[in-house]
């Protein structure tokens, strides 16, 4: 399948609808093609351009998926309808894919307790899901190589990480190299989620793009960073239209 993109400050975005990029991983997974796949929003953008070595794996990756709803302004003010692509619903999709079709998964990330409930909410939730490696995200830089070790023994066909940006997309790009064939998406606080940590924001949040407006609410400690970065980033993306 041929995918079409846009640049956005110097990164390309994924035009594709949700169904799409499901039938894409899917057959790259049934491949065996190596797909990193990024999760991409105003904040990660902001990380990349002071962090050469996260910059090269976003523009590397075989999938850009317009998770932010900045990144899907930031398409409209450039005269492109993009539908936003959450990495929880990607990731969910997958783990429904995963049983269907029998992929091994692993996971990795969150705290001890939060992996746990994930891991047994999942199993619960898709009885023949084959989970073959679940660990939490509390390691350090020497145990980093023992768990990349012990993931690629496993060989899973795809593998979650909820590290948070940038660690989870550096873990990934670490991780490939022993797993070159496998599917890997770094899905932030997904985990909390799955695990009932956290509740999503309700469907009339979530289908008119405000999901991000409940978020904030429930976690006014977001409310900093991400209006720190979304006025600044979409100011540059309509300085870039207008250049262009």
């Amino acid at each position: 399948m041929n995918k079409n993109r846009k640049k956005i400050l110097g990164y390309d975005i994924d035009l594709i609808s949700f169904q799409d990029a499901i039938e894409y991983l899917k057959t790259r997974i049934d491949s065996k093609l190596g797909t990193h796949i990024i999760t991409i929003n105003p904040e990660i953008i902001e990380q990349a351009d002071k962090n050469q070595d996260l910059n090269k794996i976003i523009k590397e990756s075989e999938l850009v998926i317009p998770d932010g709803v900045g990144i899907q302004i930031a398409l409209k003010i450039n005269g492109i309808k993009q539908e936003r692509i959450p990495g929880v619903d990607l990731a969910l999709e997958l783990i429904k894919l995963s049983e269907k079709e029998n992929y091994s998964i692993a996971l990795i990330g969150a705290k001890e307790h939060v992996i746990k409930k994930t891991e047994q909410n999942l199993e619960n939730e898709y009885p023949k899901l084959n989970i073959v490696y679940a660990r939490n995200g509390y390691f350090n830089k020497d145990e980093e190589n023992e768990i990349i070790n012990n993931i690629s023994q496993k060989n899973p066909q795809i593998v979650f990480a909820a590290l948070g940006a940038p660690k989870q997309e550096l873990f990934i790009n670490e991780c490939r190299k022993k797993l070159p064939n496998s599917t890997f998406i770094g899905i932030g606080g997904s985990f909390d989620v799955w695990a009932g940590e956290v509740e999503r924001a309700p469907e009339l949040f979530r289908k008119t793009g405000f999901e991000w407006l409940y978020r904030t609410i429930k976690q006014p400690e977001r409310f900093k960073r991400i209006y720190k970065t979304l006025p600044v980033f979409l100011f540059k993306v309509i300085i870039e239209c207008v250049n262009n």
